[in-house]
């Protein structure tokens, strides 16, 4: 019996580790730009691309992961250049934002949309 729980006790300093790291989903630090960007998104995106509350049919695109993929929701190319072409200019119902954003708060915006954009700590209120 005393073998016994020896060994439990010496199975436990590779296990903890084991767990604590299954466990462990800690959103990634973001960047000072990226944390801009996240503000960005947060203040004048999400309200359509997260909560739509203007219930507009069809929704908005879901914009998480686009920037990882090969193209975007609408078909277009998953780059950044034509990520800034339609925040700029809009399409369909996305209106333009052209004159809303300043050069450092669209690289920040992008820099955001390469994350797995994270909810704010705040809940993006």
């Amino acid at each position: 019996m005393a073998l016994r729980s020896k060994s439990k006790f010496l199975l436990l300093p590779m296990v903890l580790p084991l767990l604590a790291l299954a466990g462990c989903h800690a959103q990634p630090e973001l960047t000072p730009q990226q944390a801009e960007g996240q503000h960005l998104y947060w203040g004048r995106c999400a309200h359509c691309h997260e909560e739509n509350d203007l219930a507009l049919k069809p929704p908005p695109p879901n914009l998480h992961g686009a920037l990882s993929k090969a193209t975007l929701p609408s078909g277009a190319p998953a780059t950044d250049i034509e990520v800034r072409r339609l925040v700029l200019t809009g399409k369909g119902k996305m209106p333009s934002f052209s004159g809303r954003f300043t050069e450092e708060q669209m690289a920040a915006l992008l820099a955001y949309l390469h994350t797995d954009m994270p909810q704010p700590a705040d809940g993006g209120s």
